[in-house]
């Protein structure tokens, strides 16, 4: 790809995935620029990704055929503002943050604007990112693939209707957080039982990578893979009774009601 990207914003979620970008070797660091609101994360953004980074918002815009808005939810409005008549013509606005709608970004930009609504995760550091994209009714075809091949250079994608784009966070944006919890707790069970704690998260970590890969590449339904660790009488169905009795399945759903409710509360 030789469109200019530029990132405005450089938190957790957009070095997650600049990092799984360069890692892919597609795109050319001269390709990249990004913009941040202070010095500590700029000479961050040059020392480990040695990419051009800066304060000003309205060079980052004027550099980009792709723009990122990494910004929390709250702050859009005045940075649309502050970059609208920076941005070039044919511009693709991508944004990450929840509860922002295709519908606010154009009423803030005052105009029809080629824009995304996106939904990445943090396993984009690592290549394996999964990423919902709802795209607006000004971009085309081939416009919308050429933003699923980039989100591709760190992951994979789903495409969504609107509607369902609140929902997104519980389920794939915020949910690595609940894995890591679990995996934390895995491996706590195992340093009880005298597992040294490094071992402990590789056993842990390792078993739930190879379960998700499982359920992507087999297509066999979770609960019948479920089944199949479950011998009669064994102990993987006294471990799986005693998470029932513990609501293990209700907290989950729980969590991620409160999650959308978040989301929805942020508009």
């Amino acid at each position: 790809m030789n469109k200019k990207i530029g990132f405005i914003g450089a938190g957790k979620m957009a070095q997650a995935m600049i990092e799984g970008i360069l890692k892919n070797n597609q795109i050319s660091r001269e390709n990249i620029m990004v913009s941040a609101a202070t010095d500590k994360t700029i000479d961050k953004i040059k020392t480990n990704y040695q990419l051009a980074a800066t304060k000003d918002n309205q060079e980052v815009a004027r550099f980009s055929n792709i723009l990122f808005l990494a910004v929390k939810p709250d702050l859009h409005s005045k940075l649309i503002a502050e970059i609208k008549n920076d941005i070039k013509h044919e511009v693709i606005i991508i944004t990450i943050a929840a509860g922002i709608t295709l519908d606010d970004i154009e009423r803030n930009f005052g105009y029809k604007i080629k824009s995304v609504r996106t939904m990445p995760n943090t396993p984009s550091l690592v290549g394996e990112g999964m990423s919902a994209i709802c795209p607006n009714d000004s971009m085309t075809e081939d416009e919308i693939k050429e933003i699923e091949n980039l989100f591709h250079t760190f992951g994979k994608t789903e495409r969504m209707d609107e509607k369902l784009m609140d929902a997104i966070p519980a389920i794939s944006g915020s949910s690595p957080a609940y894995v890591y919890m679990f995996i934390e707790a895995l491996a706590d069970g195992g340093v009880i039982q005298g597992i040294p704690r490094d071992k402990a998260y590789r056993l842990a970590a390792q078993a739930v990578l190879g379960a998700a890969k499982m359920v992507l590449e087999t297509g066999i339904h979770p609960g019948q893979l479920k089944d199949n660790v479950c011998t009669p009488g064994g102990a993987t169905i006294e471990a799986v009774a005693a998470l029932e009795k513990m609501q293990f399945r209700g907290s989950i759903l729980s969590a991620m009601e409160s999650c959308t409710e978040k989301v929805k509360s942020l508009k």
